[in-house]
């Protein structure tokens, strides 16, 4: 398979495995650029890519952003807190304003689920998902799974446990679907007030005892509680939320194997994870964040490629 299916990048469940492993094979081209003396290719030369970001970010924005530029594009950043949004222009207009400047490409994060999908269906640009509300965050998703592969060998096969606040998590929606399809194991651990009602239709389990779910695990992916996102009270307190489901170096050193730890930031050291814990060597959340940049540069590259045949 030499191009993706899709001409978005709206969601992991548009995606064919072949999809992922394409993009995992150009990550790995990518990942050599980016460790050399000079970072950049000039690939993407000719192409416009518009940040447009309705939600705060800093992490996700400043990795889009610098795999944009290891590929030469010329990139527009746009933030939502500064604009015309805010005196009420609505979303097709504010993009239609960026794409009249002859824009090829539009990453975008936004609040309400869906937005990348309305989006795809009105404008006549390539649409990145960045992070759609409590939905989907695919590049993470991906960059996740590239890790583990990186670090394991192989994503089939393995027990990858998701713990957290999976109801309110989009990366955690975005895993589930990116490991399933490439053949690993799936459990999900939290409060059961933090797991979504039919969680289990998607072909997972539900462990609600950390320890069991550790020792079961290859991988832990640590998830951060989304207190931006809680409307009421989901559990008594943070301490309590910690002595049941934070991992510590204790918890780690007691379990039967070594296992993989990860987190996609930002961390509440103290709360899901320790320093101690997100500090060792048991820890890939650097390498999550180095190979962020890969794989996006990956996902833009695919995707202008298929801007150039049109």
């Amino acid at each position: 398979m030499s191009e993706l299916s899709v001409r978005h990048l709206l969601g992991i469940k548009y995606l064919k495995e072949e999809d992922i492993q394409l993009i995992f094979e150009t990550a790995d081209h990518f990942k050599e650029v980016i460790n050399r003396s000079i970072k950049k290719v000039p690939s993407l030369r000719d192409i416009t890519i518009a940040n447009i970001f309705f939600e705060s970010s800093t992490r996700t924005k400043l990795s889009f952003e610098l795999a944009e530029k290891r590929l030469s594009a010329d990139v527009i950043n746009f933030s939502a807190s500064q604009s015309s949004v805010r005196k009420g222009e609505t979303l097709i207009d504010t993009v239609n304003n960026i794409l009249s400047m002859k824009v090829d490409m539009v990453v975008m994060r936004h609040p309400s689920p869906g937005a990348g999908i309305f989006l795809s269906q009105h404008v006549d640009a390539a649409i990145v998902n960045a992070g759609d509300g409590a939905h989907e965050h695919p590049t993470q998703a991906l960059l996740d799974s590239y890790s583990i592969r990186e670090k394991l060998g192989d994503v089939a096969g393995k027990n990858v446990v998701i713990v957290g606040d999976i109801l309110h998590s989009r990366v955690a929606l975005s895993n589930i679907f990116a490991l399933k399809l490439q053949g690993a194991n799936v459990k999900v651990c939290g409060p059961r007030t933090l797991l979504p009602k039919h969680i289990e239709s998607l072909g997972i389990e539900v462990e609600t005892n950390l320890i069991k779910a550790l020792n079961w695990c290859d991988v832990a992916n640590m998830l951060r509680i989304q207190n931006e996102r809680l409307d009421i009270s989901y559990f008594p307190t943070t301490r309590e939320y910690t002595q049941q489901y934070g991992v510590n170096k204790a918890i780690l050193d007691g379990l039967d194997k070594e296992i993989v730890i990860m987190h996609p930031g930002p961390i509440n050291r103290g709360v899901e994870i320790t320093s101690d814990v997100a500090d060792s060597k048991q820890s890939i959340i650097l390498n999550q964040v180095e190979n962020g940049v890969a794989i996006r540069m990956a996902v833009i590259y695919l995707l202008a490629s298929k801007i150039k045949t049109r």
